[in-house]
């Protein structure tokens, strides 16, 4: 362990919104730690948006799209510096080049068991190797060579008031609670069946609960977001529920947390808002065959998510889940159709029961 108080430190994740989100808690920790520390943080551009604002840190936004341009303008922005430390915590190859751009005495990165794509040809110490670990905690482990531990967990994304108030304005505050539906990864194989997304959200009318529909602005989103529209029941069969509001494509990447924040309960696929629900503090229902709750799940609670990963490991692998390296992904053709609509329903039913206990 290295006790000597580092002066700068880089950080690069460049992606995705629900692994920045995962980076915050290390931030706090070499603030608490350290408050006179310099942070540099290297991230993509979605993600600089969402976490513009957060206190004591520089972004230093990276477009895969430029390319080796982009990474030599980089180098030109930092304009000789040369960081203490740089955390290099991701592995792809675009990742791994463009750590060759930022000068560093330490370059930290994974242990031996999560490298790929050369990554230990552009470091020079490893975090400890901690199979069965969320991702969370696994990115939290980079302080530790630098002889620190990340023994408390905390978020604080930098929501604007403006967001706040948007978000009150899209549902009164009426004592109705409110099942949020965001049903699209980045990741189409991880994404579950409009109808079935359809089928839950009539169950929780039923029981008296408003529904918002969440998403971005592409294509998928939309149709994906129409199909469950279309598969619902009219709302004057819907237990004297009202309408679906539709508020895809409508928020900002700052407005997305307080909308979450709002919401009761957000059932969702493992993705990006998963990430970040669970960050305000929101409850998830995750949806989970293709990637493991335990590892990639929402890290505060996952007693509300589906978990149907050991089945999806003995259909496209032929072993049980325990028998798979860690973090093995099972992206298939049909996978999510191992989860269920009674498996939602179920879900659902076991955070009402919380609810009413709580």
């Amino acid at each position: 362990m290295h006790a000597a108080r580092p002066q700068s430190i880089c950080l690069l994740r460049l992606s995705a919104l629900g692994d920045v989100t995962h980076v915050l808690p290390l931030v706090r920790t070499l603030r608490a730690a350290w408050p006179e520390v310099a942070l540099t943080w290297v991230i993509g551009r979605g993600e600089q948006k969402l976490l513009d604002g957060l206190p004591g840190v520089t972004f230093l936004v990276y477009d895969k799209k430029t390319g080796l341009a982009g990474m030599r303008a980089l180098r030109r922005a930092l304009a000789g510096r040369r960081f203490d430390a740089l955390l290099q915590m991701q592995v792809a190859a675009r990742a791994n080049l463009l750590s060759a751009f930022l000068p560093a005495r330490r370059r930290i990165g994974y242990d031996r068991a999560r490298s790929k794509d050369l990554h230990g040809l552009f470091i020079n110490e490893r975090i400890p190797d901690r199979p069965g670990i969320h991702v969370l905690d696994a990115l939290g482990s980079f302080c530790e060579p630098l002889g620190l531990r990340q023994t408390e967990v905390a978020w604080d994304l930098p929501v604007p008031e403006d967001a706040h108030a948007w978000a009150r304005a899209q549902w009164p505050d009426d004592g109705v609670p409110t099942l949020a539906i965001s049903p699209c990864s980045s990741h189409a194989l991880r994404n579950w069946r409009a109808e079935r997304y359809a089928a839950v959200a009539d169950h929780a009318r039923d029981q008296g609960w408003r529904v918002a529909l969440l998403g971005g602005r592409s294509a998928l989103e939309r149709d994906t977001a129409d199909a469950i529209l279309a598969a619902m029941r009219p709302p004057a069969q819907a237990g004297g529920a009202g309408a679906v509001l539709d508020l895809v494509g409508k928020d900002t990447l700052k407005q997305l947390p307080a909308l979450l924040a709002r919401a009761d309960l957000l059932m969702t696929p493992d993705s990006g808002p998963m990430h970040i629900a669970n960050a305000m503090g929101t409850k998830v229902l995750g949806l989970h065959a293709a990637s493991n709750p335990r590892r990639s799940g929402p890290y505060s609670d996952v007693r509300f998510c589906v978990d149907r990963y050991d089945a999806a490991a003995r259909k496209y692998r032929g072993r049980p889940a325990a028998e798979l390296k860690w973090g093995t992904k099972i992206e298939h053709d049909g996978v999510m159709d191992l989860v269920t609509v009674e498996d939602g329903i179920a879900a659902f039913e076991r955070y009402r029961a919380f609810r009413a206990g709580a």
